[in-house]
């Protein structure tokens, strides 16, 4: 949780923050902290990190709400940083110390604590470093809190096998559990609509996207936050980052921020209207191109769970459109990779074998009728799907070979340099699918409209144009020999 300068030389960090000196003495003159405040605050300032961690063990709570004093009733924003810095410091060498925010006050153990409200005041002040650190400390605190709801996803996909089996035994897009009701619910719906105002309209140009980003990791985890961020739109916030990280270049999010946003995107796949509105938002092709690019294993992990969810979300349906972004053939060539993550392989194979099960169900005959009956051909599963061709060959019979005439009258009329190619690759899938495929092509005069593409200016046309003619030429017996490659 250290701080991280940006381009600007004079911008504030941790370290020159905790470099400062303090004068205590002038806030108890001024009775903004009291005799006992001073008296741990001295304790621990500027002690040796084993000094640090004996006081926290004794007396953490009491020594946390010396410093939360000085939140509440300083202004000074030099003195504010250091605080926060302080806290933050805190935290980053053991996380499990936000317990200490919550926990009783020694000789005043019916004292009600609040840590949230002032984060949240700090959240509006106007220099970055303080917002940043407020918005880091409040979402470990909330994480931290008793008595949270429990939520349907694992704190985070960071070991190996112990996020996956957890998924598995999670239902995707379950509803959240009662949303929390008083004081914690408001500080949720305050931090949530903040967090989609830095993602929306940053106040800060490199920072305000990572830390937002960052705090949705944690807060996420838990399903009644997942509800509050999908209800502010936060969902539409997220997929342009996919987006621009799939697309790479210049500018494009760094691994570290595609990997928290990969991860909030998962969280969120456990909630059904969430996962909805990825959809709506255009979330599937920045999941899948980052599955395709990605270079850093944890994105890739990340990617391949909220795919998985999403593929497995009942009612949405999003099988199809992940087909036809080509997850299917990103998927077979991530499975040739070799991963130190054992759990990636396996989700590769689980997500193989339920795209094929969407493929057979998109590759009916008559959704390939009414594809070449509209005169243009794509690329679509059914024309790469050997099963398909087995299985639909004897269909091209029907009606004097209504279809295939229609498929040879595209080889002959159509300027689309894609449909040439694809119905190029059918006819070959024909002759090689059908018993007597070779004759039939040849007495409809298909290997004359073959060869002229053979000469075509598109290369991709001419290279399917040379395998449906060696297929023509070609006995029965030897087209096992002769593959076609898929687009």
């Amino acid at each position: 949780m250290s701080g991280v300068a940006g381009d600007d030389p004079h911008e504030v960090t941790t370290a020159s923050v905790l470099r400062r000196d303090v004068p205590w003495e002038t806030y108890l003159t001024a009775r903004l902290i009291s005799e006992p405040d001073l008296q741990l605050i001295r304790s621990y300032d500027k002690r040796g990190r084993a000094r640090q961690e004996e006081l926290l063990a004794e007396v953490g709570p009491a020594h946390v709400e010396a410093f939360l004093t000085v939140l509440r009733n300083v202004t000074k924003e030099d003195t504010v940083q250091y605080v926060l810095a302080v806290l933050d410091d805190m935290l980053t060498h053991d996380a499990s110390r936000a317990k200490l925010f919550h926990a009783p006050l020694g000789k005043q153990p019916d004292r009600p604590r609040d840590p949230y409200t002032i984060f949240l005041r700090l959240l509006q002040r106007t220099d970055w470093f303080t917002q940043e650190k407020a918005c880091r400390l409040l979402t470990a605190i909330l994480g931290a809190r008793p008595g949270k709801a429990v939520a349907e996803a694992p704190p985070g996909p960071m070991m190996n096998g112990a996020a996956s089996s957890s998924v598995a035994a999670s239902a995707p897009c379950a509803p959240p559990p009662q949303a929390e009701s008083g004081a914690v619910q408001s500080v949720l719906v305050s931090f949530t609509g903040w967090l989609c105002s830095q993602l929306r309209r940053p106040s800060n140009p490199g920072r305000s996207v990572p830390a937002a980003v960052a705090a949705l990791g944690g807060l996420l985890r838990e399903a009644p936050a997942r509800a509050l961020f999908a209800k502010s739109g936060g969902v539409a916030l997220l997929a342009p980052l996919l987006r621009a990280g799939a697309a790479g270049g210049p500018g494009a999010p760094s691994s570290q921020l595609l990997y928290e946003a990969g991860l909030a995107v998962w969280q969120l796949s456990f909630y059904q209207p969430a996962a909805a509105a990825m959809g709506q938002a255009g979330m599937l092709p920045g999941l899948v191109e980052l599955t395709r690019t990605a270079a850093k294993e944890k994105v890739v992990r990340v990617a391949l769970l909220a795919l998985r969810n999403l593929l497995a979300a009942p009612g949405l349906e999003l099988g199809p459109e992940m087909v036809d972004l080509g997850l299917p053939k990103v998927v077979q060539q991530r499975k040739l990779q070799n991963w130190e993550d054992e759990d990636i392989p396996a989700m590769l194979e689980e997500l193989d074998e339920a795209l094929a099960a969407n493929i057979k169900l998109l590759s009916s005959w008559d959704k390939y009728k009414k594809e070449v009956l509209s005169g243009s051909l794509d690329w679509t599963p059914m024309h790469t799907s050997d099963a398909f061709w087995v299985e639909n060959a004897p269909h091209f019979e029907e009606r004097d070979f209504q279809v295939l005439r229609l498929l040879l009258k595209l080889l002959e009329t159509s300027r689309e340099s894609r449909t040439l190619a694809v119905a190029a690759s059918d006819l070959g899938r024909f002759i090689a699918a059908h018993p007597h495929g070779r004759n039939i092509v040849a007495d409809l005069r298909g290997k004359e409209l073959a060869m002229r593409l053979m000469m075509h200016p598109d290369a991709e046309v001419q290279k399917q144009a040379l395998l449906a003619v060696q297929k023509i030429l070609l006995a029965k017996d030897k087209l096992a020999f002769l593959t076609t490659p898929a687009n």
